[in-house]
């Protein structure tokens, strides 16, 4: 599957970090992009620079995966026309700025582009907001995203297969994004397993 993750300024890079390492692990092609706020809060999150992307298969031991990264500022990039859309994108973390502007249609970066182009083709469009609390605009925004298509998956864990670690509970929003782009997974136990 090819796939394009974006990672914004929104607190919650490890999300995305995470979720690169589960597509990278299972064979897909990932072209990353991050906004300048998203490499910034990353960096001072997890000390992981975005932007050198054989640094990042290294770090999980994938130094042949298919990983592309792009600069947020290139918009002749190929997933910015409907022609070249990857089969799937995904924001994680998504900003509330970036979904307000995607929910407004303004297309001033490559991440708002490819969102934007997600939604004309009807193609999967996944987004983690993490932020909380929601205010109104926040919610109509989510809610205007949603009736487009885009599917929302808040950054709220479940506890049902109780987590011991910060990683479970990593896991278990990852695998929901995971489920939701139809990629298995064994990040943590559905209600019912034992």
């Amino acid at each position: 599957m090819k796939i394009l993750l974006a990672i914004t300024g929104a607190s919650g890079s490890i999300y995305g970090l995470r979720l690169l390492e589960e597509l990278l692990r299972g064979g897909h092609q990932v072209t990353l992009v991050a906004s300048e706020s998203g490499l910034e809060v990353c960096r001072y999150e997890t000390g992981v620079e975005l932007n050198v992307a054989d640094a990042l298969k290294q770090r999980w031991g994938q130094p042949d995966a298919d990983l592309t990264i792009r600069a947020a500022t290139d918009l002749w990039a190929p997933e910015a026309s409907g022609s070249a859309a990857p089969d799937a994108m995904v924001i994680a973390p998504c900003s509330m700025g970036t979904v307000g502007r995607i929910a407004a249609g303004i297309s001033g970066n490559l991440i708002e582009r490819a969102a934007d182009v997600m939604l004309k083709e009807h193609r999967p469009l996944l987004l983690l907001p993490r932020e909380t609390p929601f205010s109104t605009i926040h919610l109509e925004n989510l809610l205007k995203l949603s009736q487009c298509g885009a599917r929302i998956i808040p950054a709220m864990p479940g506890f049902y297969q109780k987590p011991e670690t910060l990683d479970d509970l990593v896991d278990f929003v990852v695998g929901k994004l995971l489920d939701q782009l139809g990629v298995e997974h064994t990040l943590f136990k559905r209600w019912g397993e034992t």
